[in-house]
């Protein structure tokens, strides 16, 4: 079983008012790496929107001053009518087993980056919060300290009891999503089913149009195989599973093209009219994203009841602490956040009227 929550671990909520502006919440993250500096360096944004940390006060504090960074941390909401200052960040703490050092993990402390999750989690379904941003964790360190955890994804929707969700990364106008996630290569044929495949095709379809307000998404499908299998010759995946799938689909009035040879999919004519890009595992799609819009893109777990994205890196423990982390990705996920933030309030206020 993944890690309990200690009720003793995280302060009492602080009470956030109703607020005019989004209110995001963004959990720290692993705090030996650079979670903790991007939080700080985050807060020196103007967002149009309420910034809350979950995580440890004590270290976010020390990093910002490492940094030379001016943070000035509330255990409470100020007035929701007034602007956000620079430099002054909501935190709701959730205290480390250890104290941490930037740069060297200590599993010890794998419960309290559990916590800070799992009290983002209730704060969004409670609607506290309006979404929920994620700096990166090690999930190395976390299975050291006997928690299971393949990766955000998968404990979100766990923690949710969702039983699929589709990872996506954005990045400039790319969108990619995948078929299947945090698995070995060997096993991606195996986790590839007619049915995985049509729920994933769903929920991405759905969620572009309501989280993204795209009418009518035209979604891109790749091959598993090379060639997308060469009419059976390099495979039998697309014949068997992928092309009924996609032809049950669009008699349903989804608009679906493939599936594609993915070593000719991402060109810029076929993209130019596309919404998304539907990947069948990890590496077959995010390296192209990544080589064009690395330390710029962003991830959104679809198909959860609240909104979540992240960064696009991982934990760099090399640069904790020297000020030299780049706050790009972090930023561009705070700013999707608010932007599907808005639109989702905006969706929502006449049947609150």
């Amino acid at each position: 079983m993944r890690g309990t929550r200690d009720p003793a671990l995280a302060e009492p909520n602080p009470v956030l008012l109703p607020s005019a502006l989004p209110v995001i919440a963004i959990t720290a993250g692993e705090p030996a790496g650079i979670g903790p500096d991007l939080v700080a360096m985050v807060a020196q944004y103007g967002f149009p929107a309420r910034l809350v940390a979950i995580g440890d006060r004590p270290l976010l504090e020390a990093r910002a001053a490492a940094l030379g960074l001016p943070l000035r941390t509330l255990s409470c909401a100020p007035c929701p009518t007034d602007p956000p200052e620079t430099g002054q960040l909501n935190v709701e703490h959730v205290p480390l087993a250890v104290a941490s050092q930037a740069g060297k993990l200590d599993s010890r402390n794998g419960p309290a980056v559990i916590a800070t999750l799992d009290q983002a989690i209730a704060g969004c379904r409670a609607r506290r919060f309006d979404a929920l941003v994620t700096a990166p964790v090690h999930k190395g360190v976390l299975n050291d300290a006997g928690i299971a955890f393949t990766g955000h994804t998968e404990f979100l929707a766990e923690r949710c009891g969702v039983p699929r969700v589709v990872m996506m990364l954005v990045g400039d106008r790319l969108r990619v999503a995948l078929a299947t996630t945090h698995v070995p290569l060997k096993e991606v044929p195996q986790a590839i089913t007619r049915e995985s495949l049509t729920e994933t095709l769903r929920i991405l379809n759905g969620e572009l149009a309501r989280r993204f307000g795209i009418a009518s998404p035209r979604i891109l499908v790749a091959g598993l195989n090379p060639h997308a299998g060469e009419s059976g010759h390099l495979g039998l995946e697309e014949i068997d599973i992928i092309v009924p799938v996609l032809d049950r689909l669009r008699a349903e009035g989804l608009d679906l093209r493939g599936p594609l040879s993915a070593d000719t999919l991402f060109n810029p004519d076929r993209l130019s009219d596309a919404d998304c890009v539907l990947a069948m595992y990890h590496d077959q799609g995010l390296p192209v994203l990544k080589y064009a819009t690395f330390g710029r893109g962003v991830n959104i777990t679809l198909g959860l009841p609240f909104i979540r994205t992240s960064v696009d890196h991982g934990t760099a423990l090399e640069l904790a602490g020297t000020g030299e982390a780049n706050p790009g990705s972090l930023v561009a996920a705070i700013e999707l956040a608010i932007e599907l933030a808005l639109r989702q309030r905006a969706e929502t206020a006449p049947a609150l009227n």
